[in-house]
């Protein structure tokens, strides 16, 4: 193997991609597997757990699945428990499972707002604490936390989103400044507006064959002139999960299509 390819490789290494039942977790999976490590993901009820298996199946991907809420301390450290006798010392951790809850900040309940910020912020701590320690017992790690546009644009609907988020981009940052010095890179990918079940609703055509207005609001904000897909995650989540990115760290790099750089056409 020729030293650049040699360094975009995970052959031998253990990865653990939270709620990789489908979508961008699925896509970030199947690259690590097709990159040669070995991978394990969670979902938190069976039926989910087995169409997921199913799926990987379907491609001949090799996975280990597991039954697990991340928002629960002692089930994320009895997965990674488990995961580490099964197979191995986990070496890569992708933060993927996350909600939305599309309310005006008016009409949102509290419980709602919490609920948002304890799968997409409280979650990733948990699970980058259970598995931090096991990284520096091996003097190395990859921890990829999945932000959003929203860690850096607000947009109505989306507070309590928007603030989950912002703050994992925070502790992205913080985890890469606590741990930096273990050989333990911390980064963020944010997706810009991917084509996914979550999605679908935002892309249906309407009744007399026009494109959702949301729809048509994203094409003309997005320099690419699309959406998104997973697919256009598997390479940047390999390259952070990689030797490649070994001083690349605290870092978010947002695959956007450009939309954060582009201020939109004059009317």
């Amino acid at each position: 193997m020729d030293i650049f390819s040699k360094n975009f490789s995970l052959e031998g290494k253990v990865a653990l991609v939270t709620g990789a039942a489908y979508g961008i977790g699925f896509a970030i999976a199947e690259s690590f597997a097709l990159a040669g490590a070995k991978i394990a993901f969670n979902c938190r009820d069976q039926k989910h757990l087995d169409q997921a298996l199913a799926d990987y199946a379907a491609k001949g991907i090799a996975v280990k699945g597991y039954i697990a809420d991340v928002t629960d301390e002692e089930q994320v450290k009895n997965l990674v428990d488990q995961i580490t006798r099964e197979l191995g010392t986990i070496d890569i951790l992708v933060n993927n499972a996350g909600i939305i809850k599309r309310i005006p900040m008016e009409e949102m309940s509290v419980e709602d707002f919490r609920k948002v910020v304890d799968v997409d912020l409280n979650a990733p701590f948990i699970v980058s604490k259970a598995v931090i320690p096991g990284m520096k017992k091996k003097g190395r790690g990859k921890i990829i936390n999945i932000c959003s546009m929203m860690s850096e644009l607000g947009r109505e609907t989306v507070s309590a989103y928007a603030a989950a988020k912002g703050g994992l981009k925070m502790l992205t940052r913080n985890i890469c400044s606590e741990f930096g010095g273990c050989n333990i890179q911390c980064n963020g990918i944010g997706p810009g507006y991917i084509a996914t079940p979550q999605t679908a609703p935002l892309r249906e055509l309407q009744a007399d064959g026009s494109r959702h207005p949301f729809d048509r609001f994203i094409l003309s904000k997005t320099p690419a002139g699309r959406w998104g897909t997973p697919e256009d995650l598997m390479g940047p989540a390999v390259f952070l999960a990689s030797e490649a990115s070994d001083f690349v760290n605290g870092h978010i790099l947002y695959v956007d299509g450009g939309i954060l750089a582009y201020i939109g056409k004059q009317p």
